[in-house]
C-alpha cells in the first residue's frame, strides 16, 4: 500500500508539471508553484525554478551528497543480507527488532511456504546490494559533480528509500524462515533471465555514466569542467536519460527473479517508473532548452515511447 501510494504521488507530480497550466503573477498559486518546482527539480534542472526565497535556499544541500544514499544502502541491505543468508543457511534466527519489522511487514507465516521465494528474495537483495556497491564506486570515483543542490526533503527521501527497499525485500518470504531448516537452492528459469537483465542493464547505466563524467574529463582523465554538454553514445542516441532507463530496467529484472507474480514488487517498480520519468522529462527540457542543436529525435526517458 504503502509503495502504490508513493507511485501516485510521483504519477500526480508528472501530470501536474505536463499538464497545469503556467499560475498568473503575484498571489498564492505563483507560491505554491515555486515551492512544487523547488520539490521536483534537482542538479542542473533547479535552474527552471527562478530565483528562489532566501528562507527556501535554506533547504538546498549538494547534490554530490547523494553519495550518502548508497552508503546507507550498502550498510543497511548488507546488513539485511548477512542475517536473511545465517537464517536461510545456517538456522539462525533474525535479531528481535528485525522479526517484529518482519511480523508487522511481511508474509503471513499460516502463508504458503516455497522455498524458492526463499532463494528469490536472497538473490534479490544480493542484486540490490551489488547494485548499491557499484553505485556507490561510481560517485566515488568516476562521476563529476558541480555546484548543483538538492533539496533536503529529496534528501531524506533517498535517504529512507534504500532503507525501505532492502526492507521490502527481506518481508518478501513467510516469516516462518523455515523454521531453522537450512535453505535448498533451487534455480528457475525466472532467476537466470532476472540476473541476465540486471547485468545487462547494469553495463549500460555505467557506460552512460562514464560518457556524463567524460564531458568534464580531459582525455586524460583530469577534470577540466563542470558545465553540461551534449551527451552522445551508447542508449543517449535514442533518449536523453538513459541512465534511468537502465535504473527502471533494473527493477523490472528484481521483479523477474521474484518470480514475476510478486505484486508487491511490482508497486516499487511503478514507483521507480515514475520517479524515473519525472527526472528524465526535467532533464530533457533542459537540454532542449539549452541547446539549440539538440537532437530532435531523442526521447526523454523510454526508447521510442516518452
Amino acid at each position: 500500500a504503502a509503495w502504490s501510494l508513493l507511485a501516485a504521488a510521483f504519477l500526480a507530480a508528472l501530470l501536474l508539471l505536463r499538464r497545469a497550466p503556467a499560475p498568473r503573477p503575484g498571489g498564492a498559486g505563483l507560491v505554491i508553484s515555486g515551492l512544487f518546482q523547488d520539490l521536483i527539480r534537482y542538479g542542473k534542472t533547479k535552474r527552471g525554478c527562478g530565483q528562489l526565497p532566501g528562507w527556501l535556499r535554506l533547504l538546498q544541500v549538494p547534490k554530490r551528497w547523494f553519495i550518502h544514499f548508497y552508503v546507507v544502502s550498502v550498510l543497511w541491505n548488507g546488513f539485511l543480507l548477512i542475517c536473511l543468508f545465517r537464517a536461510e543457511f545456517l538456522g539462525e534466527s533474525f535479531p528481535s527488532w528485525i522479526q517484529d519489522m518482519h511480523h508487522a511487514l511481511g508474509r503471513d507465516s499460516q502463508s504458503k511456504d516455497m522455498g524458492n521465494e526463499h532463494f528469490s528474495a536472497l538473490l534479490v537483495l544480493l542484486l540490490l546490494w551489488l547494485h548499491s556497491c557499484r553505485r556507490l564506486a561510481e560517485c566515488l570515483w568516476t562521476s563529476v559533480f558541480s555546484s548543483g543542490v538538492i533539496h533536503v526533503v529529496q534528501y531524506c527521501f533517498g535517504l529512507g528509500y534504500y532503507i525501505a527497499v532492502g526492507s521490502t525485500v527481506l518481508c518478501q518470504v513467510p516469516t516462518n524462515a523455515r523454521n531453522g531448516k537450512k535453505l535448498s537452492v533451487q534455480i528457475y528459469w525466472y532467476h537466470v533471465i532476472g540476473v541476465m537483465m540486471y547485468i545487462w542493464a547494469s553495463l549500460h547505466q555505467h557506460r552512460c555514466l562514464a560518457i556524463l563524467a567524460n564531458l568534464r574529463k580531459s582525455r586524460s582523465g583530469k577534470v577540466v569542467t563542470l558545465s553540461h554538454n551534449v551527451p552522445f553514445g551508447d542508449w543517449f542516441e535514442s533518449v536523453s536519460c538513459p541512465h534511468y532507463f537502465a535504473e527502471l530496467l533494473i527493477y523490472v529484472s528484481m521483479a523477474i527473479t521474484l518470480g514475476i507474480h510478486n505484486v508487491t514488487w511490482w508497486c516499487v517498480v511503478m514507483c521507480v517508473l515514475f520517479n524515473q520519468a519525472l527526472a528524465a522529462v526535467l532533464c530533457h527540457e533542459f537540454y532542449q532548452k539549452n541547446f539549440s542543436s539538440y537532437p530532435k529525435n531523442r526521447k526523454a526517458f523510454i526508447p521510442l515511447v516518452f
